[in-house]
């Protein structure tokens, strides 16, 4: 049974909590100590009751894929940003909502958006021949951001992204990267960001409003499309959760893409042979092409998940591994650790996609790698954003390598995991 009684979890020393606070490092660095010291479940005091850490694959299984009813979530960093969107719902909303969108994401949903997501790749690249002709400077993070955007913009709306939206929507990047600093007092929070949040609400009433007036795209109607529709019928879709929703989509549908493209290209310059061998897998259009390109996300995800920490609160008491869990405990799932033990994963910190394309490469248990969780509240959108890294790999990486001027020194833990800095680079045409 998993109710009955087990042994305390094994709780880092106050001096160790102590020693880092000092050291002002942020909350990864405490982390991987206590994974260290402690083991797969571990717990830590950062205030009077414990926090507990889950890395073990069975236990990360249990948490977010057998018994998520015991294991919730309460709220999101991000709500300022997204409000009630998907993200952030619970309960009987969250279940609604994502009943609502499920259908978009697979099969036939996918399919809908293939010619989208291409049409953002060629334009992608058409912009990379440019920069090879004339030899100009252009930041790696930055063109990625403006794919990601462009492709879940067609995917929204039926439209290609035309700059003054993309301006306008740097806001949505603007905040992100706020939120972890921002004053713990709500109003105060939302005034620091004001301009910012208005900027995006704009964007997103004037989309709603072409949308809810039946006109589709050039490409045919988008996702957006399907929340108005569902207004006529559904009254808890309101202006105002539609507004959500649709943020929630821009936020989730590029962000954490555009983030993994960017260091997926930083790690290709550091390993220039993981290229090579992508593209020796086979000819352009292959399906073994196909996998080797994927399997370059997939390594690229093990070293920067897109969600690298999964923050869950025990609703009731429970026994998770053996150990003991008191209703009303904080839970930290971390892919970033787990993805980065030894014990599951030899040599970690050595970057080779041959882990996802090679029999026994990588662990089997589903709790080993989840870099957009798992069980009933992963990524929605995890197909979508395979399909388009993979897509923009084979439009980019047989013409073009970049060459960086400069590349970031530190790795930042917010809402995603980024790099710290500018991605300058030109473009040199490859030989592959």
């Amino acid at each position: 049974m998993d109710t009955e009684a087990g042994k305390p979890v094994p709780e880092a020393e106050p001096g160790l909590v102590e020693r880092w606070r000092s050291g002002g490092g942020e909350l990864v660095a405490l982390l991987t100590q206590v994974r260290e010291q402690l083991g797969g479940v571990a717990a830590f005091r950062l205030g009077p009751a414990p926090t507990v850490l889950v890395t073990d694959p069975t236990a990360v299984q249990h948490v977010l894929a057998r018994r998520p009813e015991r294991y919730v979530k309460r709220s999101h960093r991000a709500r300022l940003l997204i409000g009630d969107g998907l993200l952030a719902a619970t309960g009987t909303a969250w279940k609604r909502q994502r009943r609502l969108l499920q259908s978009q994401f697979t099969g036939t949903g996918m399919r809908r958006y293939e010619q989208r997501i291409t049409a953002a790749a060629r334009t992608t690249a058409d912009r990379w021949d440019a920069y090879a002709r004339t030899g100009q400077t252009f930041d790696v993070g930055q063109e990625m951001r403006r794919f990601a955007l462009d492709t879940i913009w067609r995917s929204l709306t039926g439209h290609p992204l035309d700059d003054e939206t993309g301006r306008e929507l740097a806001a949505v990047e603007a905040v992100a990267a706020a939120l972890p600093t921002l004053p713990a007092d709500a109003v105060e929070a939302r005034d620091a960001v004001a301009a910012d949040l208005a900027r995006i609400d704009a964007v997103a009433r004037h989309a709603i409003e072409a949308a809810r007036g039946g006109a589709a795209g050039p490409e045919g109607p988008g996702l957006l499309h399907v929340l108005t529709d569902a207004a006529t019928e559904r009254p808890e879709y309101t202006d105002q959760l539609i507004r959500d929703e649709f943020v929630t989509l821009l936020v989730a549908g590029h962000e954490t893409t555009a983030t993994t493209l960017t260091w997926l290209h930083l790690l290709i310059d550091r390993h220039p042979e993981a290229r090579e061998q992508a593209l020796a897998a086979g000819p352009d259009g292959s399906a073994e092409r196909r996998q080797a390109l994927q399997a370059l996300v997939h390594e690229t995800l093990r070293f920067y998940p897109s969600a690298w920490i999964l923050p869950r609160h025990a609703a009731e008491d429970d026994t998770l591994a053996g150990h003991t869990i008191e209703a009303g405990t904080d839970i930290l799932v971390c892919p970033y650790l787990t993805h980065r033990d030894p014990e599951l994963w030899p040599d970690p910190d050595r970057f080779d996609p041959r882990r996802f394309t090679t029999p026994d490469g990588r662990p089997t248990h589903p709790g080993a790698y989840y870099p957009f969780g798992i069980g009933p509240r992963a990524c929605l959108g995890l197909q979508f954003a395979l399909r388009e890294s993979t897509v923009l790999l084979e439009h980019l990486l047989p013409a073009h390598t970049p060459a960086f001027r400069s590349t970031p020194t530190r790795t930042v833990h917010g809402i995603t995991v980024r790099p710290d800095g500018p991605t300058p680079a030109t473009l040199e045409p490859s030989l592959g």
